[in-house]
């Protein structure tokens, strides 16, 4: 069996916005008409006008990764900078309404908009896509089976969207409910083979229930276009470290699931049910819930779990890929809490002003990009 790459593809979606009001603004169109030889094929549209997307190119160690999401801010906020808008990272907007934002016209939107009707206007949702290279199908679903365990403890650290159309949601996460009224989407199931993966692809693109596997949006899932496995489960980070920690972790795990496999070893897999149960509290609480760790069959907190999966687990996955710097800032995370914790400390200290949440977005989305 062929050794997995490890290479590192970091996808973002960032908040276009109007720095006098607050508000987003839908101005991705208008973007793409510069044809900036800058930003070609690496900055791109998505559902709504709002959404401004950067891909990195093709990288080989987290210290690659943060170079390339630096260039890209820096070229966005530039861009926009020069029409007088900016950008924040953060899962949901704080308080723009999601019935009054154009879905951008392009043909791929537009039939999402049709198949999903008011789901696809109300999917006003911001994340961070983080591709790892898995040349070998039949690895890449088992590391899919086994990887899908891991889900939330990563969530926790990547929890950005408290807000809701400028209501404190009481979640850590309202971004991952959002999504979850959308099809195909989740926790994915265990597949067998890759084999039965493809099957279902083919059963539902032959029936007419997708036009093609790039509609299937479970939380994890094999990417259509490149041979990487897809972690789309965490929200857009608001600091550029913490969106290098999550890839960081992401190539780590897989790194381990590949020096167990040449041990004739693996990790147990657990039913979609339990994860689910999971992932719901790191919705609500994030990093200051509790966890189910399902080997022991107990309640752990969160922090606690996520200490045990760096320093046990991945410990020499880290070392071997020479990562802990960028893997360590998770410790970073803990201490201070995501950009949700951030953000509802901020509503707090200033009695409520949502404004103040958004500005204090815009400000850490810029911190580390220019120096």
């Amino acid at each position: 069996m062929r050794a997995p790459s490890l290479t590192i593809g970091i996808e973002e979606e960032y908040q276009i916005i109007d720095p006098k009001t607050g508000e987003l603004k839908s101005f991705i169109t208008r973007i793409l008409e510069d044809h900036d030889p800058r930003y070609t094929g690496q900055i791109k549209a998505e559902l709504h006008q709002s959404v401004v997307e950067v891909g990195t190119a093709v990288c080989r160690t987290p210290a690659e990764a943060r170079q390339e999401l630096v260039r890209l801010r820096r070229t966005v906020l530039d861009v926009l900078g020069k029409h007088g808008l900016t950008i924040a990272a953060a899962g949901t907007h704080p308080f723009s309404a999601w019935e009054t934002q154009e879905i951008t016209p392009f043909e791929r939107y537009l039939g999402v908009r049709q198949d999903m009707a008011d789901l696809a206007q109300q999917l006003l949702i911001f994340g961070t896509h983080v591709h790892i290279g898995i040349e070998d199908k039949d690895f890449l679903i088992d590391c899919l089976n086994v990887a899908r365990y891991f889900l939330p403890h990563i969530l926790c650290l990547a929890t950005s969207s408290p807000f809701w159309t400028g209501r404190n949601t009481g979640l850590k996460s309202y971004r991952s409910i959002l999504f979850r009224h959308f099809p195909r989407s989740g926790i994915p199931p265990r597949f067998g083979s890759w084999d039965e993966y493809s099957d279902m692809v083919d059963t539902m693109v032959s029936t007419r229930c997708i036009p093609d596997a790039t509609q299937i949006w479970y939380d994890l899932r094999p990417n259509s276009r490149f041979p990487t496995l897809e972690f789309r489960i965490c929200d857009v980070c608001t600091r550029v470290d913490e969106t290098v920690c999550i890839a960081a972790l992401f190539q780590a795990l897989i790194m381990k699931l590949w020096k167990l496999r040449q041990d004739n070893m693996t990790f147990r897999v657990y039913p979609t049910e339990l994860i689910e149960e999971n992932k719901w509290r790191a919705v609500r609480y994030g990093l200051d819930g509790k966890l189910i760790d399902l080997g022991k069959v107990k309640e752990v907190p969160a922090r606690e779990v996520i200490h045990e999966l760096i320093d046990w687990f991945l410990r020499d996955a880290i070392d071997e890929l020479g990562s802990r710097r960028e893997v360590e800032y998770a410790y970073k995370i803990m201490d201070g809490g995501t950009s949700a914790d951030r953000q509802l400390k901020t509503f707090a200290k200033t009695d409520g002003c949502i404004r103040a949440v958004t500005d204090q977005l815009v400000a850490e989305t810029r911190e580390g990009i220019f120096f």
